[in-house]
């Protein structure tokens, strides 16, 4: 039943988003076509539900080569790749609401763990990758709130010298894989309402402890 309820809601709720949020939508199109390099939407292959492809949807924060150029396809908090609009929308997380078409389509859902790029679902552990997408991927999930100072960390593995995908190969990933497996344990209805109140509250309100707020057994980061 926790399927069919969390389809039905994905929904209705990416509809009414849709239509809310389309005072934003329009000038943040009209923003990105006029400045930078005059393109709105960035497309990129991710792994989905049951490991499938699919091309997720985003408003374009960096420059169309910026996977060729330095930093590859790392983001710092800084980085000299970003669209004039880049850091506001992804500070903002409003880069994230075309993916709301990827939900409405139904290649996505509200919560569940982040669709990564093929090159990086490679490097999760095998064991990982084998249970990661038995649900959908998400706009939002646990991973996202724990590691919602990611762009953060990397930042700080660069300027000490760190080999970035290392962090990501042998730290970042195998604890995310981790997070994912207490959700799918513990997934419902309510506590997909609650990651939904503790991403707006994380945005909002970035001092707060929203994990310890609202989650209990979560896996405990130490980094």
């Amino acid at each position: 039943m926790y399927p069919i309820i969390k389809r039905f809601f994905d929904l209705l709720l990416s509809t009414i988003c849709l239509l809310v949020l389309s005072p934003i939508l329009v000038p943040v199109l009209i923003g990105l076509k006029f400045s930078g390099e005059g393109y709105i939407f960035y497309k990129q292959e991710r792994v989905g539900f049951k490991n499938k492809h699919f091309h997720i949807l985003k408003f374009a924060t960096m420059l169309k080569d910026s996977p060729n150029m330095a930093g590859g396809i790392f983001t710092s908090k800084k980085d000299p790749r970003f669209t004039p609009m880049g850091p506001f929308l992804r500070k903002s997380k409003i880069n994230e609401l075309p993916q709301l078409m990827n939900i409405w389509l139904g290649h996505m859902s509200f919560v569940g763990p982040r669709p990564v790029m093929p090159i990086s679902f490679a490097a999760y552990p095998e064991a990982v990758q084998q249970v990661i997408y038995n649900v959908k991927p998400g706009l939002t999930g646990i991973g996202s709130v724990v590691f919602r100072d990611e762009e953060e960390l990397i930042a700080k593995k660069k300027e000490n010298g760190e080999d970035a995908w290392a962090f990501y190969e042998n730290e970042l990933y195998p604890f995310k894989g981790k997070l994912e497996e207490w959700y799918q344990s513990k997934q419902s209805f309510i506590l997909d309402l609650k990651l939904l109140i503790a991403t707006a509250l994380v945005v909002l309100l970035p001092q707060i402890d929203v994990v310890g707020l609202f989650f209990r057994g979560v896996p405990k980061r130490d980094f």
